[in-house]
């Protein structure tokens, strides 16, 4: 780990972590990403359809875990938007963590970071927590950053019904 990376951690942890540069207005940036299953989605897979966007740090952690759960359960009560999680975790660990919860939507699997550096999320080696509501024309309408894990979801499902 080099001193970048250590002082970003701190700063993460101190809440002094940059914001994202995407805002509400903006047009969204690809998606480009395998999920855990090895289907790629790309921003024409969504076209026409509102989608929610959630980055998180790390699958199968306290704060993650119970945000992913809270989209799960909330999703049958969010109109048909989709609803696609993304980490830096791969694969197989997205995989365990859909089963294990019963995620009922995909996570997409961002190794690289590239997907976290093109919507402006990664932080320290890691995905800031950040959600992203984009409507079915690919126009970010509402960004959370950063994201306080207890009753966010109830917070993006009154921003769908202002849409």
């Amino acid at each position: 780990m080099n001193l970048s990376s250590v002082k970003s951690k701190i700063k993460g942890a101190l809440g002094l972590a940059r914001k994202t540069s995407l805002q509400a207005g903006h047009a969204a940036p690809e998606l480009g990403a395998q999920d855990e299953t090895g289907r790629r989605w790309t921003l024409a897979d969504v076209k026409g359809q509102a989608f929610i966007l959630y980055f998180y740090p790390k699958d199968d952690t306290p704060g993650c875990t119970k945000e992913s759960c809270a989209f799960r359960d909330a999703l049958p009560t969010l109109d048909g938007v989709r609803v696609l999680g993304a980490s830096k975790d791969g694969g197989a660990s997205h995989g365990a963590f859909k089963q294990k919860y019963n995620l009922n939507f995909p996570l997409l699997v961002d190794t690289t970071g590239e997907l976290s550096r093109r919507w402006g999320v990664e932080d320290g080696g890691v995905a800031r927590r950040v959600t992203f509501l984009v409507d079915g024309g690919g126009t970010i309408r509402r960004v959370w950053d950063p994201v306080s894990v207890d009753g966010h979801v109830s917070e993006v499902a009154a921003a769908l019904k202002a849409l």
